[in-house]
C-alpha cells in the first residue's frame, strides 16, 4: 500500500512552512519573515502514532499574478493539489480572509470533500472567536493551530490519521543511492533533474537562484532505487547574505553531506569559478564519489577551439584534486546524453563497493614499496607493515606504519595514485589511514 500524500497549501507567508516543519519535526523547509520562500514541492515522511504520511510543501499561491516566478509556483502547487489524498488549506487567523484566500478557496472546491481548512497563528484561546469567519470559504469547520508554537498540532495529527488510512512504518526499507546534484546558480541543475525524470518536478527558470531548498525525488533506473536531490547553487560566500541564501548554502552543503553521489555540474560557456572549486573540494573531503557533468555543450559556437580534449584538460587543471572524477558532457537543453549520467551513477556506485583481498593488497603494498621505498631526510626507516580494506563506500584502507607523521605529502600521494591505477575506482574518493602505534606515532589520514 503506497503511502497517503498531504498537501499543504494557501497564500504566501500563511505559515505552510512552518507546519510543514512543525509535522516532520525537523527543519526541513526553509522559513524566513520574507513572503515566497518555498518555490518547488518538497516532500518529507511524518510518523505519528506508528503510521506514516507523506507531506509536501508548496509555494505560496499568488491567483492572478502574471509575473513568471508567481506562474512557476501556481503550477508546482497544482500539480501538489492533483496528486494528494488530503489537502490542508492554510489561512492566517491575524489578517482574516483576504481576497487571495477566496481565489484560492474557488481553486480547490472541486476536491472539497478532501480538503481541510486549518488556521494558523491562534495562539490562544481567545483568537479563536475569530474562527467563524473562515466558514465563508465552504470547507466547513476550521482547525485552529499555531504552528511556530506547536499549539493543538498533536490534536491536528491525531484528526488526520482518522482522515487518512496511513502505512504502517515497519516495512523493510529498500537501499537507495543517493544523488545530490550540486553546482554554482544557474548551469542547469533543475533542467537536468527534469530530463532525468521525464517530467517538471521542479521549477526551471532563467533568474539564477531558483531552487531554495534541497528537492528529494525516487525514480527506479535499471532494477535500482535512485534519490535525486536538486539542490540550491552556491554563491560565493561574500555575496551569501545572511538569511534565506545563507541556510541555502547551507543546505547544499548538508545534501552533500547525506549523498551517495555529488554530481558537479559545470557550464560549458562559463569559466570554472572559485565557487566550483569549493563545491569539489568541500565533496572531497567528505570522501564522496564524484562525477563532473558539462552542461550546455550545445552553446559554444567555435567548435574548432572548444573540443573534448581541450575542456577536459582545463578541468583536469582547475579541479586536479578530483581529477579521478568522470566527466560527462550533455546538454538539458536537447536531452543530449542527460541519461547517462545514470548510467555513470550506477558505474562509480559499483566501484565505491568494490572490496580488495588482504593478499591482493598486500602483493600492491610491496610492488609499490620496491618501486619507491618511503624515505625521511633524518634518515629514520618508515617501514609499511601490512596493508587491508577495512570499509566500503567509501574505499578505506588501512595501512599499519611505524611513523606515519614522517610520510611526506608526496609519498602519501604517490600511493593514493597506484591504488586508484591498480585497483580502478572510477569516481569513487578513497581514504586511506596510516596507522601508528598511537603516543609519538599517531595514525595519519589521507
Amino acid at each position: 500500500m503506497r503511502k497517503q500524500v498531504v498537501a499543504i497549501v494557501g497564500r504566501p507567508n500563511v505559515g505552510k512552512s512552518t507546519l510543514f516543519n512543525r509535522l516532520c519535526r525537523k527543519r526541513s523547509a526553509i522559513v524566513d519573515f520574507e513572503s515566497g520562500i518555498t518555490r518547488d514541492r518538497k516532500y518529507e515522511d511524518v510518523e505519528w502514532n506508528g503510521k506514516v504520511f507523506s507531506v509536501v510543501d508548496t509555494g505560496g499561491i499568488v491567483a492572478d499574478s502574471t509575473e513568471s516566478m508567481d506562474q512557476l509556483i501556481r503550477y508546482q502547487a497544482a500539480i501538489a493539489i492533483e496528486e494528494a489524498d488530503l489537502i490542508l488549506f492554510v489561512v492566517d487567523a491575524k489578517t482574516g480572509i483576504t481576497d487571495l484566500d477566496s481565489a484560492i478557496g474557488k481553486m480547490l472546491l472541486p476536491r472539497r470533500n478532501n480538503v481541510v481548512l486549518v488556521v494558523n497563528k491562534v495562539d490562544n484561546e481567545k483568537d479563536e472567536f475569530d474562527l467563524y469567519e473562515f466558514l465563508k470559504l465552504g470547507f466547513g469547520d476550521a482547525f485552529p493551530i499555531s504552528a511556530s508554537q506547536g499549539r493543538n498540532t498533536g490534536k491536528f495529527l491525531d484528526v488526520l490519521m482518522d482522515l487518512i488510512p496511513a502505512q504502517e512504518i515497519n516495512e523493510e526499507e529498500e537501499d537507495t543511492i543517493k544523488i545530490a546534484i550540486v553546482g554554482k546558480p544557474n548551469v542547469g541543475k533543475s533542467s537536468i533533474v527534469n530530463k532525468l525524470l521525464g517530467s517538471e518536478q521542479v521549477i526551471v527558470s532563467e533568474v539564477p537562484g531558483t531552487t531554495r531548498d534541497s528537492i528529494d525525488t525516487d525514480l527506479r533506473f535499471k532494477g535500482k532505487k535512485l534519490t535525486i536531490i536538486d539542490t540550491a547553487g552556491l554563491r560565493r560566500k561574500a555575496k551569501v547574505k545572511y538569511g534565506v541564501e545563507y541556510f541555502s548554502s547551507m543546505r547544499t552543503l548538508e545534501t552533500v553531506d547525506k549523498a551517495d553521489v555529488v554530481v558537479l555540474v559545470l557550464a560549458a560557456d562559463e569559466e570554472i569559478s572559485n565557487q566550483e572549486q569549493r563545491i569539489a573540494s568541500y565533496a572531497r573531503r567528505k570522501f564522496k564519489d564524484l562525477i563532473i557533468v558539462v552542461n550546455k555543450w550545445d552553446l559554444p559556437e567555435d567548435k574548432d577551439n572548444f573540443t573534448v580534449g581541450k575542456f577536459v584538460t582545463t578541468v583536469k587543471e582547475e579541479l586536479s584534486f578530483i581529477d579521478y572524477a568522470p566527466i560527462l558532457f550533455i546538454s538539458a537543453l536537447t536531452g543530449q546524453r542527460v541519461q547517462k549520467i545514470l548510467d555513470m551513477v550506477l558505474e562509480v556506485d559499483e566501484s565505491s563497493h568494490v572490496r580488495i583481498p588482504t593478499a591482493q593488497l598486500n602483493e600492491f603494498r610491496e610492488d609499490i614499496i620496491n618501486k619507491h621505498a618511503p624515505s625521511h631526510h633524518t634518515g629514520r626507516h618508515i617501514k609499511l607493515k601490512y596493508m587491508t580494506q577495512v570499509e566500503m563506500h567509501p574505499p578505506t584502507f588501512l595501512i599499519f606504519c611505524n611513523a606515519p607523521k614522517l610520510l611526506s605529502e608526496a609519498y602519501k600521494r604517490y600511493i593514493h595514485n597506484q591504488i586508484r591505477e591498480k585497483f580502478h575506482f572510477k569516481g569513487a574518493t578513497i581514504r586511506i589511514i596510516f596507522k601508528g602505534k598511537g603516543g609519538d606515532d599517531p595514525d595519519v589520514e589521507y
